[in-house]
Parts: C-alpha cells; sequence; structure tokens
C-alpha cells in the first residue's frame, strides 16, 4: 500500500480540483498527480530557441511586426497578381 499524506485544502481549491476531474470517481491524488506531470517541463528550450522568443520580444517591443489584417493584404495582392499572370498566359 502506497503511503499517505494528509493535505488540509480550502474549499474552494477543493472545488476547483473537482471541476478538473475526468470522471466522477477520479481521485484528488490522480488529479493532483496529473497537473504536477503537466506543470513539469519535459523538454526545455534550448539556447537557440531561448534567443529567437528573445529576438520577437525585441521585434515586438521595437513595433517591428505586421498586423494581422496586413499580412492579410499582402495575401490578397499577391493572389491577385498571380491570378492576372494566369489569365495573361491562358
Amino acid at each position: 500500500m502506497a503511503a499517505t499524506t494528509t493535505i488540509c485544502l480550502e474549499p474552494e481549491v477543493k472545488e476547483l480540483l473537482n471541476g478538473l476531474k475526468i470522471h466522477p470517481q477520479e481521485s484528488y491524488n490522480s488529479v493532483v498527480k496529473r497537473l504536477a506531470t503537466n506543470a513539469y517541463d519535459w523538454e526545455p528550450l534550448s539556447e537557440e530557441s531561448i534567443k529567437q522568443i528573445e529576438e520577437g520580444l525585441r521585434d515586438y517591443r521595437e513595433e517591428k511586426y505586421f498586423t494581422h489584417e496586413e499580412v492579410w493584404g499582402e495575401i490578397e495582392r499577391e493572389r491577385a497578381v498571380k491570378t492576372k499572370v494566369e489569365e495573361c498566359t491562358e
């Protein structure tokens, strides 16, 4: 039999854990184990990934980015040019 430890939870925390149960009969131990396992980073970021993230954050702070609308506008312009070229070659 596994060793057990009693912990004290606030009623709100217990309700949060209840809401995270996969099925009503799931034990709190299983819920807490799943949460703890998911919280652990099994694949830490590489130095290269960290540098890329820092570069992206720097670009964002310096407003060196395109908005969603700008990107879609460019895509639509490229599609229009491609359509015209295809029409001309037919």
